[in-house]
């Protein structure tokens, strides 16, 4: 019985190294790839807001704008497929609490938002213009972007690997081991431009001057390489 529990152990003792040396090793790195491009269209959110004592006119004083904005934009040759609602809401309008009286609604106010794509960069101003000379006092923001970024993206991602392979080359070689083939790769989320921004009161000007510039197109990848001997 002692001779069968020795000889357990012994199988025990000689196993665990082995399994040790079996153990995968690995590096894991992330990369970056980055491309810039001049866009080619631009996303304009716009929109009414309109307020009146009662709910019926204030609403009727936003579409009565809102039919205006879009009488504008078919003008100016902006293709339907281009204009979306993107926001239709009525609140009401509740009084201050300064007097010591519970709350009480003072009118209300109805909201109308548009968003328009627009693929003739030289429009975006007029555009801007336009919609204020028609009752638009409601602006979300403006961004530009690229109409096909697909070959951008891909571009990005090419970039993306040779960022994660040569970073994953200086680390075997700063630890003085030798990159073997890749094991896994997966893409991360990439980030996209941040929307210009603007305020109603600078939409007030005789002319918008608008200024695309550049935007970056990202990606990013996460790679593990194994280590071989």
């Amino acid at each position: 019985m002692k001779r069968w529990i020795a000889a357990c152990m012994a199988v025990v003792v000689l196993a665990v190294p082995a399994a040790a040396e079996e153990t995968p090793r690995h590096i894991s790195v992330t990369g970056e790839g980055r491309v810039e491009a001049v866009p080619d269209m631009a996303t304009l959110s716009l929109g009414v807001s309109k307020a009146a004592p009662e709910a019926g006119p204030a609403m009727a004083a936003a579409a009565k704008a809102a039919n205006a904005i879009m009488d504008r934009l078919a003008a100016m040759d902006i293709p339907a497929r281009d204009i979306r609602t993107s926001r239709v809401a009525l609140s009401p309008v509740w009084s201050d609490r300064d007097d010591g009286r519970p709350r009480r609604i003072t009118g209300y106010r109805a909201d109308y938002g548009v968003t328009v794509r627009i693929r003739d960069l030289d429009k975006v101003g007029p555009v801007i213009d336009a919609t204020v000379q028609a009752g638009g006092n409601d602006f979300g923001g403006l961004s530009f972007s690229v109409q096909d970024d697909g070959p951008l993206r891909d571009a990005a991602r090419q970039q993306a690997v040779r960022d994660a392979t040569a970073r994953a080359e200086l680390l075997a070689q700063a630890a003085g081991v030798t990159l073997g083939p890749v094991v896994t790769i997966s893409e991360g989320g990439g980030a996209t431009p941040r929307p210009y921004e603007m305020r109603a009161a600078a939409a007030m000007a005789d002319t918008i001057p608008v200024a695309p510039g550049e935007i970056s197109v990202t990606a990013r990848v996460d790679m593990v390489f194994e280590i071989t001997d």
